[in-house]
């Protein structure tokens, strides 16, 4: 019987395919962290790189920014400099014209003099052609008030100039006196209109500044009578913009009360209806008295300057509440002597007609026939007479031209009364 041969299984042999493919996905493996690891050393890398980058700028920008500061600050430094140079020239070119306007009194004998007749037009002209010339970047109101306080202080080294006004401080008439005379003056504040007349007929001031006619009112008649009755020349005019502020410490609804001088009230009547017609409204004797009752009143407000605003600690409720944007009034400077002479001069005339038919035509007939421009014409009844008036007259030209002259010759011979008030330059309004 044969033998039966039994054969061993051989163990399975792995396959050269699944080798490879092992060793390949290790190699890929290998090679992936190979790659992680270099991205990652990279973008460390990179981060460094860029930190680097960003710390170099950063410090770039703090020695730019520095530069620039040290820089600035020289230049600073060089414009103080030439700034404060330029002060010690305009400060000595100052003191210049004081010496130049003595030496130019001297000549005409007037240092000593209060009229500085021949020499006032040149002073007061100085400040309207300062005007005239400025071609900016500095406005007509700062150039106005730099060279008025110049001429104020050149004036005051000659003579003491003493100017009577409507007190008190910081009303209209005290911004127009400061504005004609700067604040080198010796102002006294006085409690009506006649008793400026009254401290310029006795020498107590040089000149009086007096309200003459406002645009919305018209003529002030206290003035006008006051000029039929003392004896004084008109010397210049100051006709002044007059913008009205409402002011107290307090908001436009809690306003109880408005008060005010009659004529700054008056101006305003159509705002304050509008705007305040649960206010109670209250004359005073002033605009400033007025600012004085609402600083001591928060239940008051009042209209006034906005100076007065200021020296009484008060707010501005509401702005230029005038009626009128092109409210002006007109003030008289008046003194015992005439002006000069100028090339734009305007003459006032007061006279009585006789009270008969033709009477005023005939003397109107006389401006007609001398080719006189009237620039205003007033009549005012004659204190004590129902029937008589006089008559206020202004003309362009001075009382020296021969038209004028000739003119008043002839007004003379139609007049129970005639007095030639002065001549004196023409004003453009005052901002």
């Amino acid at each position: 019987m044969a033998k039966r041969t039994s054969k061993k299984k051989k163990p399975p042999i792995e396959s050269n395919t699944a080798k490879s493919s092992t060793a390949k996905s290790n190699t890929a493996k290998s090679n992936t962290a190979k790659s992680n690891t270099a991205k990652s050393n990279t973008a460390k890398s990179s981060t460094a790189k860029s930190s680097t980058a960003k710390s170099s700028t950063a410090k770039s920008s703090t020695a730019k920014s520095n530069l620039s500061a040290a820089v600035d600050e020289v230049a600073i430094r060089k414009i103080l400099q030439r700034l404060e140079k330029l002060d010690r020239d305009i400060l000595a070119k100052c003191n210049r014209r004081v010496g130049m306007t003595k030496d130019l009194a001297e000549l005409h004998g007037e240092v000593h003099s209060a009229r500085l007749g021949k020499l006032r037009p040149a002073m007061d002209g100085a400040v309207h052609s300062a005007v005239e010339r400025n071609e900016g970047p500095l406005d007509e109101v700062a150039v106005r008030s730099v060279f008025r306080e110049l001429i104020s202080g050149c004036r005051e080294q000659l003579v003491s100039c003493r100017v009577a006004f409507l007190g008190p401080s910081h009303s209209y008439s005290y911004l127009a006196a400061v504005e004609r005379f700067g604040q080198s003056a010796d102002f006294i504040p006085v409690g009506t209109i006649a008793a400026v007349f009254s401290e310029v007929e006795q020498r107590n001031a040089d000149f009086g500044l007096v309200p003459l006619e406002n645009s919305t009112d018209g003529r002030i008649a206290d003035t006008l009578d006051m000029f039929t009755r003392i004896s004084v020349k008109i010397s210049s005019e100051v006709p002044l913009r007059i913008h009205h502020q409402l002011i107290g410490n307090l908001t436009r609804a809690e306003i109880r009360q408005v008060c005010s001088k009659p004529q700054a009230l008056s101006q305003c009547r159509n705002w304050i209806a509008q705007h305040l017609p649960q206010a109670d409204v209250v004359e005073t004797s002033s605009t400033a008295a007025a600012a004085k009752m609402a600083a001591e009143n928060e239940q008051v407000a009042a209209v006034a300057s906005r100076q007065a605003a200021a020296n009484f600690g008060l707010k501005i409720v509401a702005r230029n509440i005038e009626d009128n944007p092109r409210n002006i009034t007109r003030f008289a400077v008046i003194g015992l002597e005439p002006a000069e002479r100028t090339r734009d001069d305007k003459t006032s005339l007061l006279f009585q007609l006789p009270h008969q038919p033709g009477a005023l035509a005939g003397a109107m007939a006389v401006f007609r026939r001398g080719r006189l421009n009237l620039t205003w014409i007033e009549s005012f009844p004659k204190p004590g007479s129902q029937n008589e008036y006089f008559f206020f007259v202004e003309l362009q030209g001075h009382y020296e031209d021969q038209r004028v002259r000739r003119a008043v010759d002839s007004l003379k011979k139609k007049t129970e009364r005639l007095e030639v008030l002065g001549s004196y330059p023409r004003r453009d309004p005052i901002v």
